[in-house]
Formats: C-alpha cells, sequence, structure tokens
C-alpha cells in the first residue's frame, strides 16, 4: 500500500466472520514497515474506565467505559485523547505519519502513567482500550487484497463516538455506492 495507514480506518467486510473482528472498524495507531497496530472502536466492554485505570474516569467520553481493542495485548491498554490547540500537554503524543490532509492532528497517545488531573483535564476527548489489533509487516496488505478489510478516511467522531453499537454501519453508510449498500447487509444472511 502506498498509502499511509496511520489515521485511517479498517471496516471489516460482511465476510470477515472471525469473532474478534466481526463487523469491527479498526482505527489505525501505527503503520510502520514492522507491522500495523490499532484498535476496535465498537466494542464497548461494561466495565468502567475507574475499575482499570484509576483516576482516569472522570475524564473518560461517554460512553466511559473501557473498550476491548482487539485480541492482542490483553493485559496491556492503549489510550488515545485529543489535545486542543497550541502547546501539547506533557504525557500526550501525537500519531506518528499521520496524513494531515486527514484533520486527525489532535488525536495522540496519552501516556496513563501521568497525573491524570493535570494530563486529562486538558484533553478534549479521552478513550482506554484494552489490548489492540496488530498485523505482522505485509499481513494486513494480503487481509485487504483478499477483501477482508475496507480501507476508508477516520473522522475524529468514529473514535469518540458515543454510539459505537452503530459504527460499522455509519462509516459503511457515509462512504456512499456499494459501501453504503453493505451498510444494511443482515447480520446473519440466512435469515433473509
Amino acid at each position: 500500500m502506498d498509502q499511509p495507514m496511520t489515521g485511517r480506518l479498517l471496516v471489516a467486510a460482511p465476510m470477515l466472520q472471525e469473532d474478534s473482528f466481526r463487523r469491527s472498524v479498526v482505527f489505525v495507531v501505527d503503520d510502520t514497515a514492522d507491522g500495523t497496530l490499532g484498535v476496535i472502536l465498537n466494542r464497548p466492554l461494561g466495565m468502567a474506565v475507574d475499575e482499570v485505570v484509576t483516576d482516569w474516569g472522570a475524564y473518560a467520553s461517554e460512553p466511559a467505559v473501557m473498550f476491548s481493542g482487539g485480541p492482542v495485548g490483553l493485559g496491556s491498554g492503549i489510550a488515545l485523547g485529543v489535545a486542543g490547540p497550541g502547546e501539547p500537554p506533557p504525557g500526550w503524543s501525537p500519531l506518528e505519519g499521520l496524513d494531515p490532509h486527514l484533520g486527525l492532528e489532535g488525536i495522540g497517545v496519552v501516556d496513563l502513567d501521568g497525573p491524570a488531573q493535570v494530563l486529562g483535564g486538558a484533553l478534549g476527548a479521552f478513550r482506554v482500550f484494552a489490548g489492540y489489533a496488530g498485523w505482522s509487516s505485509g499481513q494486513l496488505a494480503g487481509e485487504i487484497d483478499e477483501g477482508a478489510w475496507y480501507v476508508v478516511d477516520a473522522v475524529a467522531d468514529d473514535v469518540f463516538t458515543t454510539a459505537p453499537e452503530g459504527l460499522w454501519s455509519q462509516v459503511l453508510r457515509r462512504q456512499g455506492g456499494d459501501m453504503a449498500l453493505l451498510s444494511t447487509f443482515p447480520d446473519d444472511p440466512t435469515m433473509n
């Protein structure tokens, strides 16, 4: 792929039935020659952020719960936040390799070891993901070529959506054409 993937969405094609990624929307956080890392945006867990990451719950965007970022590294977390214009707050790092035309400059990774009261108050949006989705070099390109994923541009509202359960359909619908038609693809085609 010639186009940088950081800041883009991977939208699972209806044919992708693997439990971990079925109807998922993955935000690519890092894309290098060594591989690709992202977080699933539409898998909220029934656990409050404060239950896992003390002191950060007050700053979490609604719904203020942990999200399942993916099937890899379940014992670790990735936090994303939006920093306002001007001097970035300490403990916030912009995404590397982000295409400036995407309009996602304010999104970055948040260091959860930093003081929540200082950093959390400086963020316009904040979400914590348990685990992540990861692909080794060339693996994701192969899955895209097989038709398992659609690569589309993200908007900040995707990353911090207040309605994650409808995100898959919403993202497909706004693409128009054939992808918009896929947004109505039945959950179980045999029931149609």
